[in-house]
């Protein structure tokens, strides 16, 4: 009775009233089409009263809630003995807990319900203007809508909250039934309430939980106005709790999320320098053989002039360089295969093959000066095979850039840095074109894949804290400087 008074009450406020969407030309007389001419202030009520009605539109009806977590922590498996008698292989706690608790929670209410109304009878009996006992159907319908929004507060939280806002009236109206014999509010309805407010608060946005605590609020100053300011704080209680449980979940959700592109960025950095690795070896590798192999295939038929045995032992030194570059390719592929990172153990060139590689390059025609000073023993790995590559790629820049030029290749140890100079003059055969190594050139190869060369050796120094400056030389030619810094071996 006291429900219905209320909603006529606030029924007839509302209609004596003017409708909030009445254009000010129909208020005038002036007619117009609706909503022509509304004031300013009366479009910011109407934003206002929506931003009022959303939350409880979301909580009532349109609302979901966040889906449960698709890893549970708190899980157990089902004896193989059992699993012909259950649905699933394993359990999850909290739901079984949540079903036993729901089913705790009926009987209570039961119970509870059976003394009610043994209670109402018996006072009855004594005093009839006392109201009599509540049909047993609706003990058993109140049973049900305190016990089940606990059964599916874990899955469907706000279900389970709608399921018990459309029970309230029920519970409302069998403990007006006997409230002169009754507490106002069973023991079993408090603790199912106060469980999915929790549940709410942590598993839906705060525009729902808001929605949800002021439905709360209202219905308890419409049912029991005397019992509002303790049942008010009862209820924020439980939805602080559970709001401070998703925001530290969401807090830590948002860590994990960070952290795992965190992972991502760096997996796809390392694959970026991994790449760009295996290119500046094969690089130095494929770049500096075959110049040296283009060079000689070129050359041989103009030294053997027709003489068969000069032939034959040009294309044999063609030969013996392309088994050797395929060698040392194969050594870098195999090292860049290595799938425990074991690359300190394979083999790798260093200073001491710098004598080779001169001799090879001094067989296609190029004149190369060498000049060591300083203790070039006990180099470290790294340093010795950056050292090599540099000198390998430069000498194969002045074949390709300044055929028949005069080289200097200086090698010197001093102090803690490892200095390699490479100068050449200019070219004295014709062929060359503008690039690395050539006279006046700007350092910038031409053509598909011009200046990669310049490009790995400074990132080959740079790797190792060194640095590397390349272009012309006054008078003509080019010079490649590189600065490396040097720890003897086992050093931290």
């Amino acid at each position: 009775m006291i429900l219905v008074q209320r909603a006529r009450s606030l029924g007839r406020s509302i209609a004596r009233r003017r409708p909030w969407g009445r254009a000010r030309g129909d208020a005038a007389g002036g007619g117009g089409a609706p909503g022509e001419g509304r004031s300013e202030r009366e479009e910011r009520l109407r934003r206002a009263g929506r931003a009022v009605i959303r939350p409880f539109a979301l909580a009532l009806l349109q609302g979901d809630a966040d889906p449960p977590a698709t890893a549970r922590r708190l899980r157990v498996k089902v004896p193989r003995w059992f699993e012909a008698l259950v649905p699933y292989g394993s359990w999850d706690l909290v739901q079984v807990a949540d079903l036993v608790l729901a089913f705790l929670l009926y009987g209570l209410m039961i119970s509870t319900g059976l003394d009610w109304n043994d209670t109402a009878a018996r006072a009855h009996a004594a005093n009839p203007l006392i109201p009599g006992p509540a049909p047993l159907i609706f003990l058993y319908l109140v049973a049900i809508g305190v016990s089940l929004p606990v059964a599916l507060r874990d899955r469907w939280p706000l279900a389970a909250w709608r399921v018990a806002a459309v029970m309230a009236p029920l519970i409302v109206y069998v403990t007006m039934t006997v409230g002169d014999v009754v507490p106002p509010y069973p023991i079993a309805a408090i603790v199912m309430y106060l469980l999915v407010l929790y549940s709410v608060a942590v598993r839906c946005e705060r525009r729902i939980t808001g929605g949800v605590w002021l439905v709360t609020v209202l219905a308890l100053w419409i049912v029991h106005p005397d019992s509002m300011f303790i049942g008010t704080i009862i209820a924020s209680v439980a939805v602080l709790f559970g709001y401070n449980v998703r925001a530290r979940r969401t807090a830590t959700a948002r860590l994990v999320e960070e952290e795992r592109r965190s992972r991502q960025a760096e997996g796809a950095q390392a694959v970026l320098e991994e790449r760009a690795r295996i290119a500046r070896e094969l690089h130095d590798v494929v770049a500096h053989h075959m110049s040296v192999i283009a060079i000689q295939a070129e050359a041989v038929p103009l030294k053997a002039a027709g003489d068969v045995a000069q032939l034959e032992a040009g294309l044999a030194e063609i030969r013996g360089l392309s088994l050797e570059a395929i060698a040392e390719l194969r050594q870098v592929l195999g090292v860049l295969r290595d799938a425990q990172g074991a690359t300190d153990t394979a083999p790798q060139p260093g200073l001491d093959r710098i004598d080779e590689l001169v001799s090879n390059t001094r067989a296609a025609g190029l004149t190369v000066l060498v000049k060591r000073s300083g203790a070039l023993d006990g180099l470290p790995q790294a340093t010795e095979l950056s050292a090599y590559r540099i000198v390998q790629e430069s000498l194969s820049n002045v074949m390709r850039h300044a055929p028949g030029a005069t080289v200097a290749v200086e090698i010197a140890r001093r102090g803690g840095e490892l200095r390699l100079r490479i100068t050449n003059g200019s070219p004295t055969e014709p062929g060359a074109v503008d690039g690395p190594g050539a006279a006046g050139g700007t350092g910038r190869g031409q053509g598909r894949g011009a200046g990669q060369g310049l490009v790995g050796m400074r990132e080959r120094a740079a790797l190792l804290g060194g640095t590397l400056d390349a272009g012309p030389v006054a008078g003509g030619g080019f010079e490649v400087v590189a600065t490396l810094p040097v720890a003897e071996r086992g050093s931290a």
